[in-house]
């Protein structure tokens, strides 16, 4: 059977994702802050996919320690790793001259020393033409009012991603940098933003899916996917 490990799993593009993957005989493992929500979304999977094996962890990916933890759990479980999918994240607007201190080493911890650190520790154990996918947004790509702290780590997630692109080539292992404008999910409810204005988070889901089937020679490099009326 094969194996995914996908952080922030438990709402939004990293719930899709997962549940794609789920759908086509993947098992899983999946790690969050909030072992609530952890606990009521392996059931819900469970029992729509009861082949599953699906290891849900409270994990605090800005933790190193915790982060080594996790991985090292996931190694001794399991066989081989076939994708791993870092989509862990957080997003506060603000100014780079206004935002309180603190702010940039909070959106660098979750934003960038999270896949980081769980990618160092999981490369070993990646099978041959396993793939990694680093969950970047449009923000990887252009400044844009409020973008602050934010837009730096998104920026610094996607030097990672390209860096271990050209490592882990030689390796035969895959790295798609993903790359998402404005996506629907929980944040958004009460905005006032039209949700069909936006993407869905299963658009996400069917593009990292269909990268991940191409042939063995084939990597997609970016994945740059926005809403048909521009950004929002």
């Amino acid at each position: 059977m094969s194996f995914a490990v996908i952080t922030g799993a438990t709402h939004g593009m990293g719930k899709a994702i997962a549940e794609k993957f789920l759908s086509h005989g993947f098992s899983l493992a999946i790690c969050s802050r909030n072992e609530t929500e952890l606990n009521l979304i392996r059931a819900e999977w469970l029992k729509l996919f009861p082949q599953a094996n699906i290891i849900a962890r409270k994990v605090d990916l800005t933790q190193k320690e915790a982060v080594i933890d996790f991985a090292t759990e996931i190694k001794s479980s399991i066989g081989k790793i076939d994708v791993l999918v870092n989509n862990a994240g957080t997003f506060i607007p603000g100014k780079i001259c206004e935002e309180p201190d603190g702010q940039l080493e909070k959106m660098i911890s979750t934003n960038l020393y999270s896949a980081y650190h769980l990618t160092r520790a999981l490369v070993p154990h990646l099978s041959a033409l396993s793939h990694i996918f680093n969950i970047c947004s449009i923000a990887s790509l252009r400044a844009y009012e409020n973008g602050g702290a934010y837009s730096i780590s998104k920026y610094a997630l996607l030097g990672f991603s390209e860096n271990l692109r050209l490592e882990l080539m030689d390796k035969d292992i895959k790295v798609t940098s993903v790359m998402p404008g404005a996506t629907w999910g929980r944040s958004w409810e009460n905005s006032g933003v039209d949700q069909h204005r936006m993407m869905q988070t299963s658009d996400i889901a069917d593009m990292i899916w269909a990268a991940y089937h191409l042939s063995p020679a084939a990597n997609t490099d970016h994945i740059l996917i926005r809403p048909l009326k521009g950004d929002i």
